[in-house]
C-alpha cells in the first residue's frame, strides 16, 4: 500500500492536535501514512508547497497565519475556497498540480446546526447571529452562516473595525463574500466590546479569532468582548479555538444558561473532510474526535 505523507503548515504549529487525529484514523483504518506538523513562516511557505508540488508531501492542511497567502501558490482554487477567499486544505492531483480547497466552512456550519439541535430553516432565516474576529476563520464562519444556513443577519465585530479605512475594506469584502456565495443575509460592523442590545438579540455567537491558542492573546480579551448579562439563554455559542481545558468563552457562554462548544469538534470535522479528499474513502470521525482530549 502506498504510504501518503502529510502534514500541517503554520505558524506557530507547535499547538496543533492534528497529527494525533489523523494517526488515530490511520489507525482506525489500518493505513500506512504519516501527518507531521511544520511550523513555516510566510517567507518559508513556498517551500513547503514545493514539498507537495514534487511528491515529497502528499497533503497539506493549512493554519493561521496562512490560509489566505496561500491561494497565491497553488493552481487552482476549488469553489469552496475561492467563494470565501482562504484555505484549509491543499491536494496534489497525480501531475503535481496543487488544488487549494475549504474544509472550515462545512465544518462550523455543521457544528453550529448540531448546537441549535437542528433549529428548522425558517428560523434560522430569522435569526440574527454574531461573529468574533475578521480573519480567515472569521469569513469562513460569515459563509457558513450565510450560504450553509441562511440566517437573516450577520454581524461582524472585530480588533480592526475601530478604524474607519480598515471597516471600509472589510465591509467591501464581506459584502462581496456574502454576494459570491450567493447570500441574502443582512450585514452588519461593530468595534470591539460588548454591545448589550445586539448581544441580546443574537441566537448564535461564533469567536472565530486566535484569541487563547498558543502564541495568541489570552483567551480573557474574548470572554469580555460579549454582554453576557444581555444574552438569551436559549442561544448558542461555538468558539473555534480548541484548547486542553474549556475556553473563557465557552465558560461564560455556559454560565449564561447558552449551549456552547469549544473548537474540538469542529477540528474533528474538517480533518475529517481533508482526510477524505486525500484518501478518496470515508473518514472514521468517531476516531478523530477520540483523539482529541476532553
Amino acid at each position: 500500500m502506498t504510504t501518503l505523507r502529510c502534514a500541517v503548515v503554520g505558524d506557530p504549529v507547535g499547538h496543533s492536535m492534528s497529527p494525533r487525529m489523523h494517526a488515530a484514523a490511520y489507525r482506525a483504518l489500518g493505513l500506512d501514512g504519516t501527518y507531521e506538523a511544520i511550523r513555516a513562516t510566510p517567507q518559508e511557505l513556498p517551500a513547503v508547497v514545493a514539498r507537495l508540488r514534487t511528491g515529497d508531501l502528499s497533503g497539506l492542511n493549512v493554519t493561521i497565519p496562512h490560509k489566505r497567502r496561500i491561494l497565491d501558490l497553488v493552481d487552482e482554487v476549488d469553489a469552496s475556497a475561492r467563494v470565501v477567499g482562504a484555505a484549509n486544505t491543499l491536494v496534489r492531483g497525480p501531475d503535481g498540480q496543487i488544488v487549494a480547497h475549504n474544509t472550515d466552512v462545512r465544518a462550523i456550519a455543521v457544528e453550529l446546526k448540531g448546537l441549535a439541535r437542528d433549529l428548522p430553516p425558517e428560523e434560522w432565516k430569522r435569526a440574527h447571529t454574531l461573529v468574533l474576529g475578521t480573519g480567515a476563520t472569521a469569513r469562513s464562519a460569515v459563509v457558513a452562516l450565510g450560504h450553509h444556513i441562511g440566517v437573516g443577519h450577520i454581524v461582524v465585530r472585530g480588533r480592526s473595525l475601530a478604524d474607519d479605512d480598515r471597516r471600509a475594506v472589510f465591509e467591501a469584502e464581506m459584502t462581496e463574500l456574502l454576494a459570491r456565495s450567493g447570500s441574502t443575509s443582512a450585514l452588519s460592523l461593530e468595534p470591539w466590546g460588548p454591545r448589550p442590545a445586539t448581544d441580546h438579540a443574537v441566537l448564535a455567537i461564533v469567536q472565530a479569532t486566535s484569541l487563547g491558542m498558543e502564541g495568541a492573546d489570552p483567551g480573557e480579551l474574548a470572554q469580555g468582548v460579549i454582554a453576557w448579562h444581555a444574552a438569551q439563554p436559549d442561544a448558542i455559542a461555538l468558539d473555534v479555538v480548541y484548547p486542553t481545558m474549556t475556553t473563557p468563552f465557552v465558560r461564560s457562554a455556559r454560565a449564561a444558561g447558552m449551549r456552547a462548544a469549544d473548537g474540538r469538534g469542529m477540528l474533528a470535522r474538517q480533518g475529517a473532510l481533508s482526510f477524505e479528499l486525500w484518501w478518496k474513502r470515508p473518514a472514521p470521525i468517531d476516531a478523530m474526535r477520540a483523539a482529541l482530549p476532553d
